[in-house]
């Protein structure tokens, strides 16, 4: 692994202490941030919540705030990035494994792919990120970029 996961995301697409009531609110949310630094199309954030409405991505960790990866289709997407959004209480996903179960989710990783390779490998570096205790202690108690970076560096 050559790149970090934070060469990926702009500091521009990085949400602390995110207020919102719901899984849509958090995605439009951060889909606006992409759509800000001209990585996706407007069609974007809709078509995020279309499909996490029947292909869910709440990954259940184990924990009291877990994590979720939503995307969507790379026509949706004029160049790759991610947004990641720390949320002040969490909201419910749906579970991945189980869409009729809520998993309550305190991190947010909006993908922007336009490129099957390279999602694979953004994939592996968030999977790699949140199978680490101390990165997703440090994400939440993070309250600067600096912070942020200092973790996914």
């Amino acid at each position: 692994m050559t790149r970090t996961l934070m060469s990926h995301i702009d500091p521009a697409a990085v949400a602390l202490g995110v207020e919102a009531s719901s899984s849509e609110e958090v995605i439009r949310l951060l889909a606006g941030r992409l759509e800000a630094l001209g990585c996706v199309k407007p069609s974007y954030a809709d078509a995020v919540v279309r499909r996490e409405a029947t292909m869910p991505t709440g990954l259940p960790l184990g924990r009291e705030e877990n994590v979720a990866i939503p995307h969507t289709d790379p026509e949706h997407v004029l160049k790759p990035g991610i947004a990641l959004g720390v949320l002040s209480r969490p909201v419910d996903f749906a579970n991945m494994e189980d869409p009729d179960e809520a998993v309550p989710v305190g991190i947010v990783f909006l993908l922007a792919i336009n490129d099957k390779d390279k999602q694979i490998d953004m994939l592996q570096e968030i999977m790699d990120t949140i199978q680490s205790e101390e990165a997703l202690t440090g994400l939440k108690n993070a309250s600067t970029l600096e912070d942020v970076g200092s973790i996914l560096n």
